[in-house]
């Protein structure tokens, strides 16, 4: 199995009433992905980092493989969801990629 992580900064401009549709977009769009990539084992998004935090959301999925991440990165779902969900309104990407 192979894990993607990937940690988010929002950009600056948002008031918290839009910080808080932003993040409810990114993790209803992201989940929603679970049963449609296939391949794609489990997707979590949380958007509640405690005060500590250096960002502001988190991916954690799960896939069988590492042919099958590359194709959630390709797959057109995927791709829809992180061109009018994600990339839109992220300052940053950190991402990190590993077998389990």
């Amino acid at each position: 199995m192979v894990k993607h992580v990937i940690l988010w900064t929002l950009k600056e401009e948002y008031s918290d009433d839009q910080i808080a549709g932003i993040k409810a977009g990114i993790k209803s769009g992201l989940e929603g992905l679970k049963g449609v990539v296939p391949g794609l084992i489990d997707i979590k998004v949380n958007i509640n980092p405690l005060a500590s935090s250096n960002c502001d959301l988190m991916l954690d999925s799960t896939f069988e493989n590492e042919e099958a991440l590359k194709g959630y990165a390709v797959h057109p779902s995927h791709v829809d969801v992180a061109n009018t969900k994600v990339r839109p309104f992220t300052a940053s990407r950190v991402c990190m990629d590993y077998e389990v």
